[in-house]
Formats: C-alpha cells, sequence, structure tokens
C-alpha cells in the first residue's frame, strides 16, 4: 500500500483520502456504510467542511467508535472570530470528537495572517493551544492566496485544486510546498468529474509524493475503484502519458470547473453546471444531460442578469456569461 506524509504535520497515511463532501448527497444509511467500508479497506484521511450540509454528522455516526485510528481534516468558512469559534465548536460536536486533526481556512478570498485585524489566525493559534485542533490549514482555488499562505510559514497543509489538467504554476506550488514542507492536499482530483480515467487521474498524482489526493465519493462503485489502489496502484506508462497530453489538448482554454464558488445566481441558473455542459455531454452518458429537468435548467440562461457577480466570484477568472451562452447554443445542438 503506498502511503505519503502530510508535509511537517507527520501524518502518514495511503494515498486515497477520503472525500466526503458527496455523502450529503445519500441517505445517512448509505453515507455510514461507504465511511465504514472505507475505513475497513485501509482509508485513514476523511476530508469534510463546516460548509457540507450533513457530512459531518455522518462522519460522526460513522467513524466515532475509531476516531484514534483516523485523520478528520474539516473547514470553517467564517470570516470573524466570533463565527470561527460557533463553527468550531458546531464541527467537533457532529463528529463527535474533541479534536480536529487538520482544521482549515474555506476558501478565504485572503491569507489569514497574525495581526490582520479579523482575529482569525489569532483563532486558529488559540483552538490550538487549547488542544482542539492540531494542525492548522487553508483551502483555496485562488493561486495568490495559495502561494501567499505556503511562504508566509503559518500554514501547515494547504488544500488546492489539483489535477492532470494543472498549470505550469499548479505544478511550481505542489513543488514549493514539498521544499517548504508544507503538506498538499489534492481537492478536485478529477477535475469535477471532467476527467473520467482515475487510473490516469491517480498515476499523475503519484508522480508528486508529497500529494494526497482527497477523493469525492458517492457511490460504492468509485469507493471500490479507488480501494483497487491500494494494492495495485496505477503506474505512469507511456500510453497513460499519451493519453494524458491528449486530454490536456481537448481541454485546453478557459473551462469550468465546477467548484461552485460562482453560486447562487440571482437568476438561478446552475451556473457550475451548465457553464461546462458541453464537456459534461461528450465526456459521460450524454442522456442523462438530456432530461426534461437539465432541458429546463440550461434554458434558465436565457434569464442571465449579466449582473457581473459570477465573474467576480470565479477564482480562474473565466467569462462566464459568455461561457454559459456558448453552451446552451451547443446543448441545442443535441436536442434535434
Amino acid at each position: 500500500m503506498k502511503t505519503m506524509t502530510l508535509g511537517s504535520t507527520g501524518i502518514t497515511v495511503n494515498r486515497n483520502g477520503f472525500g466526503a463532501l458527496p455523502v450529503q448527497r445519500v441517505s445517512v444509511e448509505e453515507a455510514g456504510r461507504l465511511l465504514r467500508k472505507a475505513f475497513e479497506n485501509g482509508i485513514r484521511f476523511f476530508d469534510t467542511a463546516r460548509s457540507y450540509s450533513d457530512s459531518e454528522m455522518k462522519i460522526g455516526l460513522a467513524l466515532s467508535d475509531v476516531r484514534d485510528q483516523i485523520y478528520i481534516a474539516t473547514k470553517t468558512p467564517s470570516t470573524t472570530a466570533e463565527g470561527f469559534w460557533k463553527d468550531l465548536e458546531t464541527s467537533l460536536s457532529l463528529l463527535k470528537t474533541d479534536y480536529i486533526d487538520i482544521y482549515q481556512f474555506h476558501n478565504p478570498a485572503f491569507c489569514p495572517k497574525p495581526g490582520d485585524g479579523t482575529g482569525l489566525y489569532e483563532a486558529m493559534l488559540e483552538a490550538k493551544a487549547q488542544g482542539k485542533i492540531r494542525h492548522i490549514g487553508i483551502t483555496n482555488h485562488r493561486l495568490a492566496v495559495a502561494e501567499e499562505a505556503v511562504d508566509s510559514g503559518l500554514y501547515e497543509t494547504l488544500q488546492f485544486p489539483f489535477s492532470y489538467l494543472a498549470s505550469e504554476k499548479d505544478e511550481a506550488l505542489v513543488k514549493r510546498c514539498a521544499e517548504k514542507n508544507v503538506g498538499f492536499i489534492c481537492m478536485k482530483a478529477l477535475s469535477g468529474g471532467l476527467i473520467t480515467r482515475s487510473d490516469a487521474a491517480y498515476a499523475y498524482l503519484a508522480q508528486f509524493p508529497n500529494t494526497l489526493p482527497i477523493w469525492g465519493i458517492q457511490r460504492e462503485s468509485e469507493l471500490d475503484e479507488f480501494l483497487a489502489y491500494n494494492d495495485n496502484p496505477p503506474q505512469m506508462t507511456d500510453a497513460l502519458a499519451a493519453f494524458i497530453e491528449q486530454e490536456r489538448v481537448s481541454l485546453a482554454g478557459d473551462f469550468c470547473r465546477g467548484c461552485g464558488y460562482c453560486m447562487p445566481c440571482p437568476a438561478g441558473i446552475e451556473i457550475n453546471q451548465c457553464a461546462r455542459m458541453s464537456l459534461l455531454l461528450r465526456r459521460s452518458p450524454a442522456a442523462n444531460w438530456l432530461t426534461p429537468a437539465w432541458q429546463e435548467k440550461m434554458e434558465k440562461i436565457e434569464d442571465c442578469l449579466h449582473c457581473g457577480q459570477c465573474m467576480k466570484r470565479c477564482p480562474y477568472g473565466l467569462q462566464t456569461p459568455d461561457l454559459l451562452r456558448r453552451n446552451l447554443e451547443d446543448y441545442r445542438t443535441f436536442l434535434h
């Protein structure tokens, strides 16, 4: 079983982390079954967040009796010290634990630091002094904020989107983390569902030994796929490398990663799916996206207010209204 150590935290786990955002979409019973099966088959790192509705509660119910054998990372989106403490106490209660292994600021628009006036980093230090958290982390989709966090020396882990669609700057960030002994947690390792071959995704990330992928898992078939890699990890071959290069060419340019930070839309458009519909139609069974319900969602693009809120929130600088329009025009060609 391939393992990695998460920077200066000393946390050593296998290269399959459990991304628990998707378990909010399944029943308590099904989530418990998935989480338990993951644990029983060697997965020891579980990532969740205060923002993932009932995900923390489901982890607490399923795994509290093996708490001393697992590592839990969760997150606060709060921008105030008061909100920080409220989120932390809520997470501890729902997770049925008295400490969080890695507590992360959840995609802040800036890099929290001591003395910045927010009190956020000071709250992190106090929580650590109280033993309520073990390690301080940050998540982000903005390269500049991520680089600042790594260089600051204030964070033990960084969670950032990283997959074989990464740019050279993204790869440089991973290497910078290795140099500074900052643990790198890979979110979006399947690029929000655009990457359909997990063996290629796994083999690419394995080239960066300081990375820990957290795979978003909602179905047992998905879990089984990654569990198979515990004993038979995919290796980078010439064929896989050629496939990845082909993928990079086909997905070159502006595309929506589905992160959802543009949401909610004042016009009710489901931007994080509609803005990448052209790719979804071609990279997964098209029939799933051509239902009457999805046709209705796509036609809501006509209601776009061109208010610009989505563009201001997009970490990737996309011209979202134009992207939505192009996706709608392409979508309509599939209906005739």
